[in-house]
């Protein structure tokens, strides 16, 4: 499950462009060339470059997970038994398919995932953590934490 972008070597208009991009990717390619000083050509073609190579992993729209019935923010710290290369290859594609986990990381340390899930009650998290952790003879033990507050979501990566 290797998602590393191929290296390519970015330069100052790259990391211009990227940096509008990541504000609005719906930005005309004419004003990002104003911004940065290059055609509107130019600025497809190197869009273009950092997308086949995997620098621009995809163009989306951030959602208010409120205004789709989805209120609640999780994180769930996952500890599993065995670590298998197996085990934890079926692990992450689990996680991957759930569509209330917004993000999964495999990390070091105590545990062995970190998850962030959004769901639309307790009820509905209850029932996932049945099927996702209870269900899985594989899981040692989570532990979760309900956010109170969204003070900052994104994916925005500093260019400099």
């Amino acid at each position: 499950m290797d998602r590393s972008p191929a290296r390519i070597a970015l330069d100052d208009f790259d990391r211009k462009i990227l940096a509008i991009l990541q504000k609005d990717n719906l930005t005309p390619q004419r004003t990002i060339g104003d911004a940065v000083n290059l055609s509107a050509p130019a600025v497809q073609r190197r869009i273009k470059k950092m997308t086949e190579a995997g620098v621009i992993q995809a163009n989306v729209a951030v959602v208010d997970p409120a205004a789709l019935g989805h209120p609640i923010t999780i994180f769930v710290e996952v500890e599993i038994i065995s670590e298998t290369a197996d085990q934890i290859e079926d692990a992450k594609r689990e996680f991957a398919a759930t569509p209330e986990i917004q993000q999964c990381y495999y990390v070091t340390g105590e545990v062995d995932f970190l998850l962030v899930i959004v769901v639309a009650n307790m009820a509905a998290y209850e029932a996932l953590t049945k099927r996702l952790f209870f269900g899985n003879n594989n899981v040692k033990r989570f532990r979760t934490f309900v956010a109170m507050e969204r003070i900052k979501a994104g994916l925005e990566v500093p260019v400099r």
